[in-house]
């Protein structure tokens, strides 16, 4: 895998929620760290239908826009019973507002009448450098569904979410606790491990 070698990285995502929580996961590296709102890039359109698609597409736009190598990610809760919905589509059933209140209770409508709850969440990782080089990563977490949510860490579907091996979800969780476990932090671990350790 291509080195990490800027001092500078831009995160393709406008969620003040996701800059926080990949800035934590990258604080080791001194990096400075501009989100694509902050550079004034608009979101493309994720017209991919993989994780992994989709974040090559938002890293290598937001590469080409600023000129400095951008770490997108995709990422969804997946849901066998569901066909796998609503994966990539994970926000969008969040509506305009990202509502996932609603998200949640439209999941919890479709699995009426269902016996396997078992889901995971899934997080596809691209860095993309400005000539058009990109390296992906994808890791997963596997767990449960329960309703009615729990927990008061909102984030996404967390507060339905129980990880293989515990009994809380993900919104019970502290951030440290779901740091250990997360899809995201597996997809880092091996992005990390490939690009940043030099």
């Amino acid at each position: 895998m291509r080195k990490f070698e800027s001092n500078k990285l831009v995160l393709a995502t406008h969620n003040p929620g996701k800059v926080k929580e990949i800035s934590r996961l990258l604080k080791d590296f001194n990096l400075e760290i501009i989100s694509a709102a902050d550079f004034g890039i608009i979101e493309p359109e994720e017209t991919e239908m993989t994780f992994t698609g989709n974040a090559r597409l938002k890293a290598l736009h937001s590469a080409h826009q600023s000129g400095i190598p951008a770490l997108a990610d995709d990422s969804g809760l997946v849901i066998p019973a569901l066909n796998g919905q609503p994966g990539i589509f994970s926000a969008r059933w969040a509506g305009p507002n990202k509502d996932f209140n609603s998200a949640i209770e439209r999941v919890e409508n479709e699995l009426i009448g269902k016996t396997d709850l078992s889901a995971s969440f899934v997080c596809a990782l691209a860095l993309a450098w400005p000539d058009g080089h990109v390296e992906i990563v994808e890791g997963r977490c596997d767990g449960q569904l329960v309703f009615p949510a729990r927990g008061t860490h909102e984030f996404g579907y967390d507060p339905i979410f129980i990880p293989q091996g515990h009994e809380k979800t993900f919104g019970e969780m502290t951030l440290e606790e779901k740091a250990l476990l997360s899809h995201r932090t597996n997809a880092f671990k091996m992005l990390v491990d490939g690009c940043f350790n030099l």
